[in-house]
């Protein structure tokens, strides 16, 4: 008994207690994405490739097809965003690529936002959607279409509609990765 009072009083009061040190801010800055980006912005993607359902790629994609990837969207003066860290190392992606390519889709884009997994539920890809919603406004792009997977998504679908992208269809078993079918959900969006 006496240990158990020696113990309580003991303990020093709240204000006196070593805190612990508090967690840093989780910091970021976005920019146009550069070819020297693409190594790190493949791995990112080649992630969700190997480990997810969220692409239905199921081979990986190589440095020369985001080469070609990034050429292509340049050209057309598409927006192609990468979210870096305070020392440089790109914490995510995000860009649109042409919807289809008869012309007189011109107007409409399909969006794509992948982030590394340290960076993800920490508010990044809403910061990314919201910079590439106004790029693509600047860029004279008046639709942007999201197909999202209808399984392992579902934040992806609470962060489009967040951003006021509504259903516009769905459709099942259109693709099939890791032995099962999947489906998509269509979602879109008017800039305006």
């Amino acid at each position: 008994m006496l240990e158990e009072e020696y113990q309580v009083r003991r303990t020093l009061p709240r204000h006196l207690r070593p805190q612990p040190e508090p967690e840093p801010d989780f910091a970021f800055t976005i920019r146009d994405a550069a070819r020297a980006d693409l190594p790190d912005i493949r791995e990112i993607y080649n992630l969700y490739v190997a480990n997810s359902t969220v692409t239905f790629d199921e081979d990986p994609m190589t440095l020369a097809a985001w080469r070609s990837k990034f050429d292509y969207l340049q050209k057309l003066n598409m927006p192609f965003l990468v979210a870096v860290s305070p020392r440089g190392q790109v914490l995510g992606y995000a860009l649109v690529t042409p919807w289809a390519q008869k012309k007189a889709y011109r107007f409409t884009v399909e969006n794509s936002i992948y982030l590394s997994p340290a960076a993800t539920g920490k508010g990044l890809g809403q910061a990314l959607m919201t910079e590439l919603i106004v790029r693509a406004k600047q860029a004279g792009l008046k639709e942007i279409i999201a197909v999202i997977a209808d399984r392992g998504a579902e934040a992806s679908i609470r962060m489009h509609e967040h951003f006021g992208f509504r259903e516009i269809g769905r459709m099942g078993r259109v693709g099939f990765k890791f032995d099962r079918w999947l489906g998509t959900i269509m979602m879109q969006k008017s800039l305006k």
